[in-house]
């Protein structure tokens, strides 16, 4: 688990550690329900390896989409990353497309909806960030839209 976690480094290798795991089934997180301190932990780790991801989504990790990853993990956490921490997260065995879409579906119930549109701002300022659009790019925030199970009025926080 990632109770009480205190640098970024422990979290990322913590996160890292467990989502390599993701063959052996989704209980090694230990969270049978989603109690506050649980989902907070999960958004965070949800958040990180969504936005490694988006780093590599084009084939080039552009140094200020690390610095963007570090910026909003430091916001969205208050916990600070390095950068070769991000990359690490960006792995492609820890990272691969399809293995995070099947991850972020079996999450995206234990989500709320604040989570989700964070994830996804988030990701936007990530793919962004170096000023280049890649077709790519698009398409891996499409792909992680779907698997987060968000429409298009709460990408934009449009409620009743």
């Amino acid at each position: 688990m990632f109770v009480g976690l205190s640098s970024g480094v422990n979290y990322v290798r913590e996160a890292t550690m467990a989502f390599g795991n993701l063959s052996s089934g989704f209980s090694i997180f230990g969270w049978s329900s989603a109690g506050e301190e649980s989902q907070d932990e999960l958004y965070k780790e949800v958040l990180l390896m969504t936005l490694a991801g988006a780093s590599k989504a084009d084939a080039n990790i552009h140094p200020v989409e690390i610095e963007t990853i570090q910026q909003i993990m430091q916001r969205e956490t208050g916990q600070d990353f390095e950068a070769a921490d991000i990359r690490k997260a960006s792995r492609p065995d820890l990272n691969e497309s399809a293995r995070l879409r099947k991850y972020l579906r079996s999450v995206q119930g234990r989500l709320n909806d604040k989570n989700k549109t964070t994830i996804l701002r988030a990701l936007v300022d990530v793919i962004k960030s170096d000023t280049e659009i890649n077709v790519l790019e698009i398409d891996f925030f499409n792909r992680v839209a779907e698997a987060l199970r968000i429409t298009p009025a709460e990408q934009v926080e449009l409620t009743a």
